[in-house]
């Protein structure tokens, strides 16, 4: 797993070659302020090299977080993670990789008759009880996150994952009142605690799409405090000295700037950002989405792109999303080594100061 020692001299190795703060303090080690993202692209063999290469190019350029999830292209991109932290000419300890679960993943490509492969291959076996499943493809219980963990670290080729995400916890509003979700996600939380006292993972928290970014009174709104203290009583239910709920991934950029925007958090001092709430929680942020799955490549609002440094609008906008306050790490897709190449020349630009960021706001 990555480790303090590990994670400083990959920031020693590479420091120089960025503006300041580019790498930030993660726990008692320090990652990349831009991490690797490996949800887009087609589940084939030419897209797997392509990210094989992409991922090796990134982590021996100064990136040291990799992002991906179980689900991503079918299995698929975990593999390739695991490939690649195999073939890079950097230590395993320097390398920060965090997965998720919760969306019922296919096995390399999509089958014919999807719910019929579930069925199949989850709720026969037991693996998964019917009635877990919200919209036929998403399960938060214990039993089964559990499940996908050990799945997780086979694919990975990995002894332990450094965070563990579970993921879109809100998808199960559909189906279930929010008490109940927040139940769930204690129960689970509490099986988490259990596996990072076993080393197999260091760390965990969720990642969400919509959950905190939107108003209190929205139908896929989760509250972090809430979260926060489920995660406390899982610590104490499994008997561990504290809480390894440490992260929150959500979406960061200039057109989904709702995790700044939006004050749908119950703050000590009343309503506040979720970006404000974790970071005077002690919780690393992860921005997804930091070019908006590849739109704001395009071209930033005029506003914006005067006052962020980057030659591309891409870099732009990846130096925007690591700008806001609270944000350990914005994650970018990284499909192919010329997206490495312009996505790591973001961090040579330095992010904007804090009375700067507001600025663009007003």
């Amino acid at each position: 797993m990555a480790t303090s020692e590990g994670t400083w001299a990959y920031r020693d190795a590479f420091g120089d070659e960025f503006a300041r703060t580019y790498f930030r303090r993660f726990g008692e080690g320090v990652v990349s302020s831009i991490g690797a993202g490996t949800y887009l692209g087609d589940p084939t063999d030419a897209a797997d090299d392509a990210y094989h290469e992409a991922l090796v190019d990134a982590l021996e350029s100064g990136i040291n977080v990799l992002d991906t999830a179980i689900n991503y292209r079918h299995q698929r991109s975990e593999r390739v993670v695991g490939r690649a932290i195999e073939d890079a000419d950097v230590d395993r300890e320097a390398v920060v990789v965090a997965t998720k679960g919760g969306f019922v993943p296919f096995d390399g490509e999509r089958p014919a008759d999807p719910g019929r492969w579930v069925h199949e291959h989850y709720v026969e076996p037991g693996l998964v009880a019917a009635a877990e499943l919200v919209a036929g493809q998403h399960c938060i219980a214990p039993e089964y996150i559990d499940d996908q963990l050990d799945r997780s670290l086979s694919n990975l080729g990995l002894d332990t994952v450094d965070c563990y995400y579970v993921h879109n916890p809100e998808t199960q509003l559909t189906d279930r009142p929010r008490e109940a979700v927040y139940d769930r996600l204690e129960a689970t939380f509490t099986r988490l605690e259990e596996r990072a006292a076993a080393g197999d993972l260091a760390q965990y928290g969720v990642a969400t799409w919509d959950a905190f970014r939107v108003p209190a009174d929205h139908e896929k709104y989760l509250s972090l405090s809430e979260i926060v203290s489920r995660a406390r009583a899982a610590a104490e239910a499994a008997g561990t000295a504290a809480t390894h709920f440490r992260a929150v991934q959500l979406p960061f950029n200039v057109a989904m700037a709702d995790a700044f925007t939006v004050a749908s958090q119950a703050g000590p001092e009343g309503p506040q950002s979720v970006l404000w709430f974790a970071q005077e929680a002690g919780l690393d942020v992860f921005a997804s989405a930091s070019l908006a799955q590849g739109r704001l490549a395009e071209g930033l609002p005029p506003a914006v792109a005067e006052q962020v440094g980057g030659e591309t609008s891409a870099q732009r906008a990846i130096n925007f999303a690591r700008s806001a306050p609270g944000v350990t790490c914005a994650l970018v897709g990284m499909g192919s080594p010329a997206h490495v190449a312009e996505n790591v020349a973001a961090g040579t630009y330095p992010p904007l100061g804090a009375d700067a960021f507001d600025a663009v706001f007003e």
